[in-house]
């Protein structure tokens, strides 16, 4: 079972092209799914009927997983048993006729404006680390960027003439995003007065925007370099930018919260201001417009709120 599974994982990085998170999430979930089958003596894919999925559906629920937990899970197997008929190594996809529980649907957590003004007011702790983190929020907030997509943004990805970050999202998709003119102004800070402090000299531009370095500079610049670094100068981890979304967010007085969050608090906001999906959805990087489709029900929450205040018979 573990080379089948490791084949698909296999399949899922250099044919689908998915990132090693959710191909790390596959493993998990295979490999649980692969405990589950040896315990009821199954040892081959095709020994798996409906039935076994259900019980080991239900023993996740039992043992306190959640909904959505379980749904991953489902996929993750669905997946993988579509793979092994794809591939021949089985028949017939016998699992196919099982259905996901249904979802509850909840509202992603979003900050109220004012919340986000709270957090990105708190002053910065001494430079160069709290320019760093100051730039790093405004950015999370601007964007709409995943913290793993801030971690992974390059030198070369920034122009701040322009106005925009090239970011990489989920299976190494591209996609342009805007950045606003607060976030610009912090982004440009930190690339001119604290960055060249973390990083070594050859990977650390000079003052200017865009990036800008002097022309003798320019060709030292290691333009592969990730912009957002550690004290050491490494690329930040996505557990170091949820430690410093979470630290100013309890400087500011918030709820606690996590960089998702963030992006969360974006969508929702443009969507307020009157932003049209499309566009969201394109910024987000949502490869469906369904995805993007859950932040309408905030706003129509924020529509319901603005009727009840403003109608005379609100």
């Amino acid at each position: 079972m573990e080379e089948l599974i490791q084949s698909f994982l296999d399949y899922l990085a250099l044919e689908c092209g998915l990132s090693k998170n959710t191909i790390l999430a596959y493993r998990n979930d295979l490999t649980k799914f692969s405990a589950f089958m040896e315990s009821w003596g199954l040892r081959r894919p095709q020994d798996v009927q409906p039935e076994h999925l259900n019980t080991f559906m239900s023993s996740g629920k039992e043992s306190g997983l959640s909904v959505n937990s379980i749904c991953r899970n489902l996929v993750a197997i669905k997946q993988f048993y579509k793979y092994l008929v794809l591939e021949g190594k089985h028949q017939q996809d016998s699992l196919a006729v099982v259905d996901s529980p249904k979802l509850w649907k909840r509202l992603p957590g979003v900050l109220h404006w004012k919340e986000v003004e709270k957090l990105l007011s708190v002053s910065p702790s001494p430079a160069p680390l709290g320019l760093r983190n100051k730039a790093l929020l405004e950015v999370l907030y601007a964007t709409g960027a995943r913290a793993s997509e801030v971690t992974t943004l390059r030198l070369k990805d920034v122009d701040l003439e322009a106005g925009y970050l090239r970011c990489k999202g989920k299976g190494n998709k591209e996609r342009i995003v805007p950045i606003g003119s607060r976030a610009q102004e912090s982004l440009k800070r930190y690339l001119s007065e604290a960055r060249p402090h973390l990083g070594s000299p050859a990977t650390n531009p000079g003052k200017g925007s865009k990036v800008q370095v002097t022309r003798a500079a320019h060709d030292k610049v290691d333009w592969d370099g990730t912009v957002f670094l550690s004290r050491r100068g490494h690329s930040l981890r996505r557990e170091d930018v949820w430690r410093i979304v979470k630290t100013y967010a309890r400087r500011a007085g918030i709820k606690a919260i996590s960089p998702h969050a963030l992006r969360h608090s974006f969508a929702t906001h443009l969507l307020e201001r009157g932003a049209d999906l499309r566009s969201v959805q394109e910024m987000l990087g949502h490869a469906s417009i369904a995805t993007t489709q859950v932040y309408t029900h905030i706003d129509r929450q924020h529509l319901k709120t603005i009727h009840k205040q403003f109608h005379p018979r609100g």
